[in-house]
């Protein structure tokens, strides 16, 4: 009797648990981008539906905010300085951590959507993204630098805050759309989705896009990794063959 107890006791348990009033229901237009010699960049569409066990309540009302992040990878970002008449590195900083990639979409102004308390908690807005532990500590100008990371992978599209254009229907339906930039680094694209009211997260879903190099782009991008030897070789050989029948046809134009 004991042992039928212990076993039904985690089941009790949960079913004593407050549900959810509110969940995300949730899709993309693709889970798979690839990128091949030609690529010019995509779009994902997101979208989905507010799941709800009662009725929504009127205030404060529902936010939804959506990021998409590249794969991290610790990033270095220097300081140059005019000396001698020649501009050159004075100073450095090294990241441990930055995506690739990272867009951050709300219904609104991101600071509405989201307290400062749960951005910490859940890493949303890009400088939380951004992993910095003990970086602003040992040197004291290194907030200048993440900030200098942050606006210059914004001019090329890398990094993107989009307030206002998470669409939301009657509190219920909701869609986005992320620009995909040509210059994307291959990996797993994090995807997540928050419900919030009055900036805490109701709901939370996550998901994953998979992008990767296909064809001609793959194969190169395998032999030089894997094979470096093999790949400098055929370089060569191909540098050779190009010049030669440059020359070749250089010869029977001059005759």
């Amino acid at each position: 009797m004991s042992r039928r107890l212990a076993l039904l006791l985690p089941l009790l348990l949960l079913a004593a648990l407050p549900a959810r009033a509110e969940s995300v229901v949730a899709g993309l237009s693709q889970t798979r981008v690839s990128i091949t010699t030609n690529f010019a960049g995509s779009e994902i569409l997101i979208f989905g539906a507010v799941k709800r066990d009662a009725p929504a309540p009127e205030a404060p009302p529902l936010e939804v905010v959506v990021t998409v992040a590249g794969p991290s990878t610790p990033a270095t970002v220097r300081k140059k300085d005019r000396r001698g008449g020649i501009w050159i590195n004075t100073e450095s900083v090294r990241i441990s951590a930055a995506p690739s990639f990272y867009a951050v979409a709300a219904t609104g102004p991101l600071e509405r959507a989201l307290s400062q308390t749960e951005d910490l908690r859940h890493q949303v807005s890009i400088p939380r993204a951004i992993r910095a532990v003990g970086v602003t500590q040992e040197t004291p100008e290194a907030q200048s630098f993440i900030d200098a990371l942050i606006r210059i992978r914004s001019e090329t599209g890398l990094y993107q805050e989009l307030p206002g254009a998470v669409e939301l229907d009657e509190q219920t339906l909701f869609r986005t759309s992320i620009a995909l930039p040509s210059n994307l680094t291959e990996g797993e694209y994090a995807t997540r989705i928050f419900l919030t009211r009055g900036g805490e997260v109701v709901d939370a879903y996550e998901t994953t896009i998979g992008v990767h190099k296909v064809g001609l782009e793959r194969w190169t991008y395998l032999l030089a990794h894997e094979h470096p030897l093999a790949y400098a070789i055929l370089s060569l050989a191909i540098a050779i063959a190009a010049g030669w029948g440059a020359s070749a046809a250089f010869r029977i134009m001059k005759s």
